[in-house]
């Protein structure tokens, strides 16, 4: 039902100095949209291989992040979950009886989710939701499906792939792993 955590959103009343933060820390802005009708902002930040954030502010009064930042002041406000088909989660979660809410699906099908209130998910807001995780990354963090790289640097070989959560994977291998590695994979391929 559920491919992987893909990222935690934190909100945050200055957009501007917790993005100023994470960039410091080597965060990578990806996709980020206003949202009018609820009144947010939101833009998700690469860290890493795979470690995603998303920061998310109000826009204007009326947001429905008021309430949360009042009470509880900037901090995680959900994690969103993947997976590859919203309609069997529902199914899943139907069958094992745990309430959810808010189906939404964005024009195009880019974007179908689902939440489960903090009541039922130990006092966490959880969104699952179905999306390719490429479309939402920034262009430097992406690796064309297919490609791969292998940088040697001081005595460490490190294998980069496209990873099926979006964005690159970096295996670290020694010279001795990464012999061993090519030399099965040529009998493997020699074999067959």
């Amino acid at each position: 039902m559920i491919a992987r955590i893909d990222h935690v959103s934190i909100a945050v009343p200055d957009f501007d100095k917790a993005k100023d933060f994470f960039e410091a820390l080597g965060a990578i802005p990806g996709a980020g949209a206003k949202d009018d009708a609820t009144k947010f902002f939101w833009q998700i930040f690469s860290l890493g291989d795979m470690s995603r954030i998303e920061l998310i502010t109000p826009t204007d009064k009326g947001s429905f992040l008021d309430g949360f930042l009042q009470s509880r002041g900037s901090g995680v406000h959900h994690i969103t979950l993947q997976t590859y088909d919203i309609k069997a989660a529902i199914a899943t979660l139907e069958q094992l009886k745990i309430p959810y809410f808010g189906y939404n699906e964005y024009p195009g099908g880019v974007w179908k989710e689902i939440f489960i209130h903090p009541k039922y998910a130990f006092g966490v807001l959880i969104q699952i939701a179905e999306f390719n995780a490429d479309d939402w990354l920034s262009p430097e963090v992406k690796m064309p499906d297919g490609q791969f790289a292998i940088t040697v640097n001081d005595g460490k070989v490190l294998l980069t792939l496209p990873h099926p959560g979006g964005g690159t994977a970096t295996i670290q291998l020694t010279k001795e792993q990464a012999k061993k590695l090519a030399h099965n994979l040529l009998n493997s391929i020699n074999e067959k």
